[in-house]
């Protein structure tokens, strides 16, 4: 199944606004429904493709035949930017300008060497596809001339399970439930449970350093991977035959979170674990978000360690984001007293190694003036845990502005990094005459710090891209003066260049500019993701 053209996830399970939550948002944010409604599928006009045709021919034989490139207007559509909030205003409003020339879907390692050797030598830009969910605007190239969508859904394997290492090894086009599917019938588990989840691929994984909602226990995904191979423009580069080394700098790392602009990941091999036999998730209240957060950090830095730790703060709790199929329901309501902050906590694993692990974490939660609520919201979130993206479908067909960015940064600069940034958003957009309803929330615990996660709602102004561009750059600002990375897990795309640039210093972009020379002298990978686009671009030959 495709996702949804200009929305998040399965068609089916769209669905408007309950009556509850709009009511709620014209009072409190002044929202009112769209004057017109979003163009139809075949409404949108695409531009003609710039491929021309022997140059598609060259690149279809190198795919394995001409049935793996599709120019129609449907597919390129569908292969058209990302899934963040602009990229839906976007192509809701019928703007397709960003698409690809065609979309090739090559099926193995050999047929994506072959795609990019022949785009290097036709000048034609390649900008890997998984499951099209970035919301960094890591699907629009910023180079001239043409460029295909390389879709590698038809890479879709799990290859091989050493039972004796715990490791699998997985192709890019695996989504994310089948990858679940396929380990479990063999007794194993990635643990890896973004909210992306659902259409995420394991390849999109790896090039954005995805963490999933149960890093606290399994781990980033970039801390799972052990090995790869990946084609690039230069070759093939096979990478890590052990699980940790000392034979120099660890080149895996080059490749995870480069965000396909040095190569290709065509596949992965990733340390798996067993199925858990016992898993429990929780709730939890404190008094404020800072007590939560104290809470918090004494279990990431001195334990036990739930599988699962997450902590909203009072504007998300008021609400119930933490579990947004729930909203609006008659056993939920919608509240606006505060009600201090919510704590989620999972345990996985053993039967006795859990229990253990929960009663451990009780009484430090208890120690730090948590109240348990028992199980009911624990289970309520898990069961809801994928449901916000279509939550904001929902508040964009109602006439709302919602978007996420998120951030990391040190223990000892969170709280100031989380007003900073909490001011940026309110500030611009309440200039915009659209004042916001900012949410927060930590899902991401290591011992010397975290993340957060934040969620905005407001009335959509005449120009609402234009205007969340304006509070976006503020709060990026924001981060950059307090510290915290542009990005814990979304990656940088092309919104996010211009902080990464001041993050990793003028050396260490050229560093990375000179490794991209190598794998890519032509420069046809992604130009202006992650890296600024070269001055000398390729231009159509053949």
């Amino acid at each position: 199944m495709d996702m949804l053209w200009n929305g998040w996830g399965d068609p089916d399970k769209a669905a408007p606004l309950p009556e509850q939550i709009a009511e709620l948002l014209r009072e409190l944010l002044g929202v009112t429904p769209p004057a017109a409604p979003p163009a139809r599928l075949a409404e949108v006009k695409v531009p003609p493709s710039r491929l021309a045709d022997d140059a598609r021919d060259r690149i279809a034989a190198a795919a394995g035949g001409a049935e793996h490139v599709h120019t129609d207007a449907e597919a390129r559509i569908r292969h058209t930017r990302g899934k963040s909030t602009p990229d839906l205003l976007r192509i809701r409003a019928g703007d397709a300008g960003a698409a690809p020339d065609a979309v090739v879907l090559p099926g193995s390692h050999d047929e994506v060497l072959a795609v990019l050797r022949a785009c290097a030598e036709l000048g034609v830009h390649a900008v890997p596809f998984g499951g099209g969910t970035s919301v960094t605007g890591g699907l629009a190239p910023t180079g001239d001339g043409p460029f295909i969508a390389l879709d590698l859904r038809r890479m879709d394997r799990l290859v091989t399970v050493d039972e004796i290492s715990r490791t699998a090894v997985l192709e890019p086009g695996l989504r994310a439930p089948e990858a679940e599917r396929l380990l479990a019938e063999r007794g194993f588990t990635l643990g890896h449970f973004p909210q992306s989840y659902e259409w995420a691929t394991i390849g999109g994984f790896a090039a954005t350093r995805s963490s999933g909602q149960a890093s606290a226990g399994y781990g980033r995904f970039d801390e799972m991977v052990v090995a790869l191979t990946a084609a690039t423009p230069a070759g093939t580069l096979e990478l890590g035959r052990a699980p940790r080394s000392a034979a120099g700098p660890d080149l895996r790392q080059l490749l995870l979170g480069s965000e396909g602009a040095f190569g290709v990941i065509t596949s992965v091999t990733v340390r798996v674990r067993p199925l858990p036999e016992a898993r429990t998730y929780e709730g939890w209240r404190f008094p404020t978000f800072a007590a939560g957060s104290a809470a918090l950090r004494r279990l990431a830095q001195d334990g036990p360690l739930p599988t699962v730790l997450r902590l909203s703060d009072e504007a998300e709790t008021m609400v119930g984001l933490a579990r947004p199929q729930a909203m609006g329901g008659s056993a939920s309501g919608v509240s606006l007293e505060p009600d201090g902050c919510l704590v989620i906590a999972g345990y996985e694993g053993g039967e006795d190694e859990t229990a253990d692990r929960r009663d451990g974490a009780h009484a430090v939660l208890r120690g730090c003036g948590g109240e348990y609520l028992g199980e009911e919201p624990g289970s309520g979130w898990e069961h809801g845990r994928y449901a916000a993206p279509y939550l904001r479908d929902s508040l964009l067909g109602a006439g709302a502005l919602a978007e996420t960015l998120e951030t990391a940064g040190f223990w000892s600069s969170l709280p100031q990094l989380y007003e900073a940034v909490r001011a940026a958003l309110t500030d611009v957009l309440t200039a915009e005459g659209t004042p916001p309803l900012v949410l927060c929330h930590v899902s991401h615990v290591y011992e010397t710090g975290a993340s957060l996660y934040f969620t905005v709602v407001s009335a959509q102004a005449a120009d609402p891209a234009a205007t969340w561009d304006r509070a976006k750059r503020a709060a990026g600002d924001a981060i950059a003066a307090h510290g915290g990375t542009i990005s814990h897990h979304h990656g940088v795309g092309t919104d996010h260049r211009p902080w990464y640039d001041g993050e990793a210093g003028a050396l260490g972009i050229a560093a990375l500019r000179a490794v991209k020379d190598a794998l890519d002298p032509a420069g046809v990978l992604n130009p202006g993701v992650l890296l600024p686009p070269a001055s000398a671009r390729p231009s159509q030959r053949g």
